[in-house]
Formats: C-alpha cells, structure tokens, sequence
C-alpha cells in the first residue's frame, strides 16, 4: 500500500466519482484505475462496487476511508518532521565531554551553535576521559570532546586545539611573581592533583616519569574547582589545562606558564567510525573544528 494508492483512493472515496477524482489528484483516469486496482490487490479484496451508473464502496471500503485520513496525515507529519531535522530547524544531540572543558570553553562554543540553530537541544554528559571514549564507543552520545587518546579502536579522533598545560599558585605567592615556573620549582610544593584515573593526573605523571622526575601529592580530589578552591586558600600547588585558567582565576588562584618540561596535549572530537552523525551533530561538530581562536585561555598566556 503506497501513499499514491491511498491519495487515489480517499479521492474516489470522498467523490465516487473517477472522473472528479481524477481531477482532484491529478492523474489521468487509467493510471488512477491502475492505483486502486494495486491497492485493492495489495490488501485482498474489492474497495468499490462499479456500475456504469455509479462507484460505491465496499464495507471494507468504508472501514479503510476511516483509516486512510490519518494514515495520509500521519505520513506528511513524518515527512515534514524529517524535513525539518535535515533544515536544522529541530534536531537533539548528545555530547559526551571532559569537565575541564565543559565547564569553561564549551559555553562559549555552543553560544555560537545555538545563535545559528536556536531549536537544536544540546545534551552535555560532563564525565571523566575514559567515560567519553566509552559512551561514544557504546553509541550513549554522538559526539564525544576529549583528550587525543592512545588508542583509538574504532574512534575517529579530529584535533581543534593543542592545549598547553599551567602551574596554578597561590596570589600573592614568590611563585606567582615570576612570569613562568618550572616543574622543579613547583614540585617543591605541597602539590594538589586529581584522584586517578583523571586524564590529567594520568598525562602529568607520565610527562614527569619521563623527564625523571616524581609526583608527591599532599592533597587529591575530583573536581578542578576543588583545586583551584583549594590552591587559593594555600594549601599547596597544582598544574591544570591552560584553558581552565579564567576558572583558576574566579576561585581565587594564580595561573602562570609552565615549562621544563611542557606539558601539552591535543583536545578534539570524538565519533564513532562506523555510524555517520546526523544532521544535528555534524552542525555541532563542523562549529567546532572551524573556531580558530578558543580565547585567552588557549594561549596559556600568564593571568593577569
């Protein structure tokens, strides 16, 4: 049963007439014959009583015009609901992303996608590295804003930025008079980390353990504004992501460069290789991969 069969059939139902039928729909009065005769084949029986006279309908005719409205309706709904998904002017997409970034460059991102396609929702899941690879692997999310992962089976990983890592000290501190700090001078200390597996944590110790050097944490916790909080108050140093620098600074703490050795690694979208996005989600993912400048806290420029 196609919808050419039922616009053919609801015109001769509504008309029992061929010839006004074929008027109302547009086609000729052998092919709307054809369409009924299909129809009335495809579902076993006889739709319409025919005489030279007149055209009536069978009580399985009569059964199928009270269907055949909504079916009709429920048809266009469809397509112009998918018509509008394709247009951007309705659309929902599920985004998986590293809380260091969802909370201080995404806002400023998806400010920028919501002012081109207001009607889009955005859902966030603000979760530790290893659970964004996880939920775009597992199909949770579409896209996935992570750090460059050292394996990817199955992932397709596209860099936007290449973030550099830096010291976060208390104001007022020797250290937050000097226009950078190396690690040596940092790691004398009491240090302030986050609790494994954090992908920082994780990316800072095996930087250190390369240029022979240790990480002792005095404190740990989850959240970086715990951190920030927490070096703010005195209680000790830590190293975060350049681009949580702003964030550094509304909680009080001091951000400054970081070297000997650097500290850096690439930030960039995540997605599955063997699904493709929707409308919706290539939208998101294409404003993403075109920002050129992410802002001060890209540049790991030394906080005012």
């Amino acid at each position: 049963m196609t919808l050419k069969q039922l616009r053919a059939f609801l015109a001769v139902a509504q008309t029992l007439s061929f010839v006004q039928a074929c008027e109302r729909v547009h086609l000729s009065q052998p092919a709307l014959s054809l369409a009924i005769k299909a129809l009335e084949t495809s579902l076993g029986g006889a739709l319409f009583v025919r005489s030279s006279r007149n055209v009536q309908l069978t009580p399985e005719g009569e059964v199928l015009l009270a269907l055949a409205p909504r079916l009709i309706a429920d048809w266009d709904d469809a397509r112009e609901r998918m018509r509008r998904h394709f247009a951007l002017d309705i659309g929902r997409v599920e985004v998986a992303v590293i809380p260091s970034f969802a909370c201080n460059l995404l806002p400023r991102a998806l400010a920028r996608f919501v002012e081109r396609h207001p009607r889009i929702d955005v859902a966030i899941h603000d979760v530790i590295n290893e659970r964004v690879l996880d939920m775009v692997r597992g199909g949770q999310v579409e896209l996935g804003i992570a750090f460059e992962p050292m394996q990817l089976e199955r992932l397709q990983f596209q860099a936007f930025h290449t973030d550099r890592f830096v010291a976060v000290v208390p104001q007022g501190s020797e250290l937050a008079s000097a226009a950078r700090i190396g690690w040596d001078s940092l790691l004398r200390e009491r240090f302030i980390a986050l609790q494994r597996p954090s992908a920082v944590r994780a990316l800072l110790e095996q930087v250190l353990a390369a240029h022979q050097k240790e990480l002792r944490v005095a404190f740990e916790c989850h959240q970086l504004a715990t951190v920030g909080r927490m070096v703010a108050q005195g209680l000790g140093v830590s190293a975060v992501p350049g681009f949580c620098m702003e964030q550094m600074a509304e909680l009080g703490a001091c951000c400054r460069p970081l070297v000997a050795p650097q500290v850096q690694r690439r930030i960039g979208l995540l997605r599955r290789t063997d699904r493709q996005l929707s409308t919706a989600a290539q939208a998101l993912c294409d404003l993403l991969l075109r920002v050129e400048d992410w802002g001060p806290a890209a540049a790991a420029a030394p906080a005012a």
